[in-house]
This record gives structure tokens, C-alpha cells and sequence, in this order.
């Protein structure tokens, strides 16, 4: 193992990064190499934007580091949220597992709210958390105020570190096995994820959407192929679906180049 990565860094040395090979919509983005962290593109990818939902990786990887799946959650009428929902109902009984689902397929801030409170005893705790966490996985240019990634003054990221948190999530079983799925029917509730890479890009599995106003179009994708996982991160671009299908091509393509030179 520790071979095939000294040879895979050794080849990114010799094939530098595409910034100039793709001209895409965003305004900032990034591609990577999760394994290796590599960069094979990237456009402004330390430049503060807003994220909007994407952020709703960083409130699941909490929750499941520190809440049992099968705990149970109390809805109040507080978790009741502006924008995309899972239709939570105050008083209803609702367990951890059936949140993260609702969380990451519905988008849902009442979710996220939900879950907030449950795990971190408050809202602005559990954004501490987040924080915290983001400050062990390297994430400089990253500060939480909230679990859903609606607009708030201090919430932002940049592409790099989301792709640094997509690399971390991605070795999440569970995590990924909620993303991945395009559809869940759990109670009365029939979710469906809003990824549509999911069934038109070949080895998509998953991550997160989002979308405020502000913040525009943000994406997060992750595609397994021939034993690489690669990650890509576009912020406020209003082609992002089309913008990844053509990142992940160029990435494997550039991969492919590679293996055939050693």
C-alpha cells in the first residue's frame, strides 16, 4: 500500500495539476484524488463561499460519531425549519438513523435542526462540534454556524476543504451507504435523494447537494472506478451536474495516463 501511494504521488509530480484543461461554470471548485488527496484540477479552491446544504456532510459525520442509530428523538415545534424539509411533525418519535436519512436524501433542515439538539444539547453546541471537527480534519478557510447551510454571517467553506471532508466521509460506511441510496421508504415517509448523478454517472456514491439564493448551486460528488475514488467539489455553478460528469472524466482519463506510463 504505502508503495502504490509513494508511485501515485511520484506520477502527480510528473502530471501536474489540469487547472487549464476544463473551463467550467463554477466559481470555484476542486477535484481530488481522495486516497492521496491530489489535486487533478482545481479553480479558486481557496476562496470563502457559501456552501448552503453541502454542510449537511459535516452535521452527519457528527451525528454518527457520537449518537447510537437507533436513539430516540422528540420533534419540537423548534426544529420546524425554512427550505427543503422531511415534513417532521412536532411530537412525533423519530429515531437517529431515520433523521440521517432524511438529513442527507430530503435535505431536510428540519433534520438537521432535529438532530442538532439531540446530539449537541443545543443548536449552537452542536455547531461548535462542527467546528471542532472541521479544525481536526484540516479545514482552514472553514467556519459552521448552523447544521443545515442556510445563510448565516460566518457560515462558509472553500472547495478544498469540502473535498477534505468528502475524503473523510467517504471512509464512513453508513454514511456512505445513506448517500448512495436514491431511494428509502421509511414509515410513511417515501424520501428520494436529490443527486441525480446517482443514475446517470457511472460509479457515483453520493454525497450532497445544496442550493440557497446566495449561495447558488453547490455540489459534492464522489465516483469509485477501477480502484480510485475521486471527489469533486463545485461552488455557485449553475451547471453542476454537468460540470462533474466532465471533472470525472478528465480525472480518469488522467488517471488511465498514468497507469499506462508505469
Amino acid at each position: 500500500m504505502k508503495r502504490s501511494i509513494v508511485c501515485i504521488l511520484l506520477l502527480f509530480t510528473l502530471w501536474p495539476c489540469r487547472t487549464d484543461a476544463v473551463d467550467l461554470s463554477a466559481t470555484s471548485g476542486v477535484l481530488i484524488e481522495a486516497e492521496t488527496g491530489e489535486i487533478l484540477w482545481e479553480k479558486d479552491p481557496d476562496r470563502q463561499m457559501r456552501i448552503a446544504s453541502t454542510t449537511k456532510i459535516m452535521t452527519a459525520l457528527v451525528v454518527l460519531e457520537r449518537c447510537d442509530l437507533q436513539e430516540t428523538v422528540t420533534v419540537t415545534a423548534a426544529h420546524m425549519a425554512e427550505g427543503s424539509s422531511m415534513y417532521l411533525v412536532p411530537g412525533e418519535a423519530v429515531t437517529v438513523e431515520e433523521l440521517l436519512y432524511g438529513l442527507l436524501l430530503c435535505s431536510g433542515n428540519d433534520a438537521a435542526l432535529a438532530l442538532a439538539e439531540y446530539c449537541g444539547g443545543s443548536v449552537a453546541r452542536f455547531a461548535e462540534l462542527m467546528n471542532e471537527k472541521a479544525l481536526d480534519l484540516g479545514m482552514s478557510g472553514t467556519s459552521f454556524a448552523n447544521p443545515s447551510g442556510l445563510d448565516a454571517e460566518g457560515h462558509c467553506s472553500t472547495a478544498r476543504d469540502m473535498a477534505l471532508l468528502a475524503a473523510y466521509a467517504a471512509e464512513n460506511p453508513f454514511f456512505m451507504r445513506i448517500c448512495s441510496t436514491s431511494r428509502a421508504v421509511i414509515g410513511q415517509r417515501d424520501m428520494r435523494n436529490h443527486n441525480r448523478l446517482l443514475n446517470s454517472l457511472p460509479g457515483c456514491v453520493g454525497m450532497k447537494t445544496g442550493y440557497t439564493r446566495a449561495a447558488g448551486r453547490t455540489l459534492v460528488s464522489c465516483v469509485q472506478r477501477d480502484g480510485h475514488r475521486l471527489v469533486a467539489v463545485t461552488l455557485q455553478d449553475g451547471n453542476d451536474w454537468a460540470d462533474h460528469e466532465t471533472l470525472y472524466t478528465m480525472g480518469f482519463e488522467l488517471l488511465n495516463e498514468m497507469r499506462e506510463t508505469t
